[in-house]
């Protein structure tokens, strides 16, 4: 039916079936980048979780996996924050952080679905590229029954046929499409949750050292007001 069909449905049949080849070689390589990214960042969160503190975190999560990933970068840009702000208060602190971290993980989530926008595109426009290509081959036929002068079924049939195969393979390129966008998006709605709950570790993390710093210097301070007074 293929090699019978008018050159314009051909046309259409090879983009569609490009498409599906598109389609299913999207799935298999986001399918595994995403896959090891939640096992990675799932993995960090519960280390994160355990942790005492940020860098026994760090020396855990880096013993673990070697590697520069997402939750990496989050701890950097802890870091990085609190040696700028060493001087500054915990609440300015913890505000340009939560700044800072909000920022990565917005890369991070449009990085890892870079890719996934073009199955929705193939299965919102392979049904009606499928349906382009069956009016025209429906055409062509009209225009060879009239030629032919007969309505006879067995002329008619195979050019309806050639003609019905591009909207098929529609389908076939479009069904696929919507239903790996579908599972995407769950996976990647699952995989930047699990960056919000490692931000959120971190910020509650810093959020203690903070304080434990603030009630040493505190306790420095009573300490050295009590020496005073006792030398008095």
């Amino acid at each position: 039916m293929f090699m019978q069909a008018d050159i314009v449905v051909k046309a259409v049949m090879i983009g569609l079936a490009f498409a599906s080849l598109v389609t299913w070689t999207v799935w298999l390589a986001k399918g595994l980048e995403l896959m090891a990214a939640r096992r990675r960042a799932r993995s960090c969160v519960r280390k994160l979780v355990r942790a005492g503190n940020l860098e026994a975190a760090r020396e855990e999560i880096e013993a673990g996996w070697t590697g520069k990933g997402v939750i990496a970068d989050l701890m950097e840009a802890a870091e990085r924050e609190c040696r700028r702000s060493a001087n500054l208060s915990a609440d300015g602190i913890k505000e340009r952080l939560a700044i800072a971290l909000s920022r990565i993980e917005a890369r991070a989530g449009r990085d890892i679905a870079r890719g996934t926008g073009l199955l929705a595109t193939i299965g919102a426009t392979a049904p009606f590229v499928g349906l382009f290509g069956t009016v025209w081959g429906i055409m062509n036929s009209f225009i060879g029954i009239s030629q032919s002068k007969t309505t006879n079924l067995a002329v008619v049939a195979p050019g309806i046929a050639e003609a019905l195969l591009a909207t098929a393979l529609g389908l076939v390129a479009a069904i696929p499409a919507v239903v790996i966008y579908n599972v995407f998006a769950r996976a990647l709605a699952s995989y930047r949750a699990l960056l919000s709950d490692a931000s959120g570790e971190i910020i509650q993390h810093i959020s203690r050292d903070l304080e434990r710093q603030d009630r040493g210097l505190l306790s420095s301070v009573v300490a050295l007001e009590r020496g005073r007074a006792a030398a008095e």
